[in-house]
């Protein structure tokens, strides 16, 4: 039934890369749901008690200065729209000068992304757009590229590490001993010990 099935419709029977991105599809979200979890058990509370916090001492700033506690709140929207544009009470630096924008490109194209600041007009939000989509791309071959390169620097260094074990231990002589020498390559494990102990000292 399953030859006839595959004869009949051979295209509904997904390949086994198809499988496989898939799986990593799913896999992603799952890692993204749970991370969503984790984050939002860990800052929600946080936020809550900051939102109770701000009515407490919005309240109390309108009653002790007699102010309208409504007219105050629209105020402080103003304000935070005032905020979004890059003004602040006391001047500080520009957020959209060259530096400001050059630091807002490289957390876009990096997909890091901080959200400290973000474009407020429709055309530079439409822009951003196009310009993420080939900002990551490229970003992202780029980190593929270099870590190809890094895992062949550190495969060519294990090599010549094992070689030369192998000379001081006095068995560099044997044509046999030699022979498997040259046939030995890294461990991908070794590769990515390297790589992990890496990450470790640099975070």
């Amino acid at each position: 039934m399953k030859t006839y099935f595959s004869c009949c419709c051979p295209s509904l029977i997904p390949s086994r890369e198809t499988a496989r991105i898939s799986l990593l599809c799913v896999l992603i979200a799952l890692y993204m749901l749970a991370g969503a979890a984790l984050f939002s058990s860990l800052e929600r509370p946080a936020e809550l008690k900051a939102h109770q916090l701000w009515e407490r001492r919005l309240r109390d700033f309108s009653y002790e200065h007699n102010i309208n506690l409504e007219d105050l709140k629209s105020l402080l929207c103003h304000y935070e729209e005032a905020r979004t544009a890059g003004i602040r009470a006391e001047q500080g630096r520009a957020l959209w000068d060259i530096h400001g924008a050059f630091y807002f490109v490289g957390t876009v194209v990096s997909t890091i992304g901080f959200g400290v600041t973000a474009p407020i007009t429709g055309t530079g939000k439409a822009l951003l757009v196009l310009y993420g989509l080939l900002g990551c791309s490229a970003t992202i071959l780029f980190f593929n590229l270099f870590l190809e390169r890094v895992i062949t620097m550190l495969s060519l260094l294990i090599f010549r590490c094992h070689r030369r074990r192998i000379k001081h231990s006095g068995l560099q002589g044997r044509t046999s001993e030699d022979d498997r020498n040259e046939d030995w390559k890294p461990s991908v494990y070794q590769v990515t010990f390297i790589l992990f102990v890496a990450v470790l000292l640099v975070a």
